[in-house]
Order: structure tokens, then sequence, then C-alpha cells
């Protein structure tokens, strides 16, 4: 399980730009102190730092949606332009809004993340 200055340390390690990617689904509640771990880290990145890590032979799949899931390492992945709402800077990373991460989870839907938006949702009404 990785806490928040692990998910800190290996996403400054992997020295991506910044403007090119984001945090999403549980590394965020870890970064923004809703949950205490998390067992990887997905990421959204933009088409062309997709089609980069592809050139590079990182794996790649093709989702049903056209984008592409890429296999960075044991721990990230990265989803091509999955994000709603914005992304913000936390810790110095840019990590999707609060109410973008929100409709995200509401989006997929399943049972998990039903139970994050609770917790997200208790989180900031008792913050």
């Amino acid at each position: 399980m990785l806490r928040k200055q692990e998910i800190i340390r290996l996403l400054k390690e992997t020295a991506f730009d910044s403007k090119e990617y984001w945090v999403v689904s549980g590394a965020a509640m870890v970064l923004y102190g809703i949950r205490d771990t998390t067992r990887d880290i997905d990421l959204g990145c933009t088409t062309p730092m997709a089609d980069e890590l592809e050139n590079k032979g990182y794996p790649v799949e093709a989702l049903p949606d056209g984008s592409r899931r890429i296999v960075f390492s044991e721990t990230i992945e990265l989803f091509e332009n999955w994000i709603e709402g914005q992304a913000v800077l936390l810790e110095g990373l840019p990590v999707v809004s609060i109410d973008g991460l929100l409709r995200m989870k509401e989006k997929l839907g399943r049972e998990k993340d039903l139970n994050d938006i609770l917790l997200i949702k208790e989180h900031f009404l008792t913050c």
C-alpha cells in the first residue's frame, strides 16, 4: 500500500511534465488526505504524453472509448485524457479537483467508487 509521501516520491522520480499528466482516483484521495493509502497510482495524461510513452515501448491497451491505458510501472498506470473538471496543484503535483474527482467516481459507478464518494463528501463536510 502506498502512503502520501511515497506517492509524491514516486511521481517526482518519473520526471513527467506536470502539464501533461494529473493524479486521479485513489492516489488523489490520499494526496487530499481523504484516505491513508492506495494500492496504485492512476494518472490521466494528454494524448502527446500517451504517444510518447507508447513510442518508448511501454505496454498499451486500447480502451472501448478509443483512449489508451499505459502501464508505466508496477504501481503507475496512465489513462489517456481521463479527467473531469480540471487539475489543481497539490503538494507540487497536478491533481484532479475535488469536483472532478467526484464526477469521475460517479461515472465509474462501481460499488467501491460509490463508497469513495461518501468518503470524499464526509471529509469535506467535516473539514
